[in-house]
């Protein structure tokens, strides 16, 4: 008797663990569409990304602006913070409908807060139009900002 208990009780567990597994739906899967800005996984962070005309010694923007005109360098300083041996900071400058202007990687190795700057400009000087800069650390996009060129 007590074997046959033992047996319907295995069989009772076997049956509720099969349900279980039959029942369980499939995560969702991210929307391929979406543009948001995700976190970077790195102990480094991106915490500010101002635009200007021009920069000080220490590679910050002196006045910010998202208005430039087509012979000024449009500049970018971007603020980080955290610790890391090594990371990739990049700055996508794209145009209008996301024409490529200039990509640039920069390695870092921060030990506290840092700012790294990235520049772009064009000696006939940059059409007119919409622009954005987008700043992707360790290949994941973390920030964008957008200006003009009048």
């Amino acid at each position: 008797m007590r074997h046959r208990t033992c047996a319907i009780a295995l069989l009772a567990v076997a049956g509720l663990f099969a349900h279980g597994c039959k029942n369980k739906e499939k995560p969702a899967l991210p929307n391929p569409t979406t543009t948001s800005t995700r976190p970077s996984a790195s102990p480094v962070s991106v915490v500010n990304v101002t635009l200007g005309k021009a920069i000080g010694g220490d590679k910050r923007v002196t006045s910010p602006t998202d208005s430039f005109a087509p012979g000024d360098t449009v500049y970018a300083s971007v603020d980080t913070q955290g610790a890391a041996p090594t990371a990739a900071l990049a700055a996508k400058w794209t145009y209008q409908d996301g024409q490529m202007v200039n990509e640039e990687t920069q390695s870092i190795a921060p030990t506290g807060p840092a700012t790294t700057e990235f520049h772009v400009s064009k000696p006939d000087g940059l059409p007119a139009g919409s622009y954005k800069v987008e700043i992707l650390l360790d290949g994941v996009s973390v920030r964008t900002v957008t200006f003009k060129v009048t």
